[in-house]
C-alpha cells in the first residue's frame, strides 16, 4: 500500500504506480493520487459501484483498481490515460446495451469517461447490476 503522506509515482498518462494488494486501502490510495479531473471521477465511480454493490470486492493489480464480487471474480477495472479514464467491464459483451468501446479481446468492453463529459450513472448502474450477475475474470 501506497504510503499516504507521499504521492505515488504517476506513470504514463497520469496513472498512480499502487503496490499489487487487496482491500479497499489500496484503492483508495489509487483514487488519491489520480491527477486534476480524474481524482473526482475516481471518487464518483468507487462511490457508485461500493453503492450499488455491496461488500463488493476491492483491489489493486497491474496499476488499476479492480472490483468483483466474491466466488465469481472481477467485473471491471478503470485505467487512467492522458485525455480519459477507461473503465474495462470483463464481460462487457454480455452486457445491454454493451459498453461502446470495443476491445482486443472478445468479452471485454469499454467506457471512455471524459473531462466534461458527466458519467451516465443510470447506465453505469445498469452495467453494474448486470455483471454482477454474471462470472467474472478470474487471472
Amino acid at each position: 500500500m501506497a504510503d499516504r503522506r507521499t504521492k505515488p509515482k504517476l506513470l504514463s498518462g497520469g496513472n498512480p504506480q499502487i503496490a499489487k494488494s487487496d482491500g479497499d486501502a489500496p484503492v483508495q490510495a489509487y483514487i488519491d493520487a489520480m491527477p486534476g479531473w480524474k481524482h473526482d471521477a475516481g471518487k464518483s465511480i468507487d462511490a457508485l459501484i461500493t453503492r450499488i454493490l455491496p461488500g463488493v470486492r476491492k483491489a489493486v493489480k497491474w496499476n488499476s483498481p479492480f472490483y468483483g464480487v466474491e466466488g465469481k471474480g472481477w467485473l471491471l477495472n478503470f485505467h487512467c490515460f492522458a485525455k480519459y479514464i477507461k473503465v474495462a467491464f470483463f464481460n462487457g459483451t454480455s452486457l445491454k446495451p454493451e459498453p461502446p468501446e470495443k476491445s482486443k479481446h472478445k468479452e471485454v468492453r469499454y467506457l471512455h469517461i471524459r473531462e466534461n463529459e458527466p458519467l451516465d450513472e443510470k447506465q453505469f448502474t445498469k452495467w453494474l447490476k448486470q455483471a454482477s450477475k454474471l462470472p467474472g475474470w478470474t487471472p
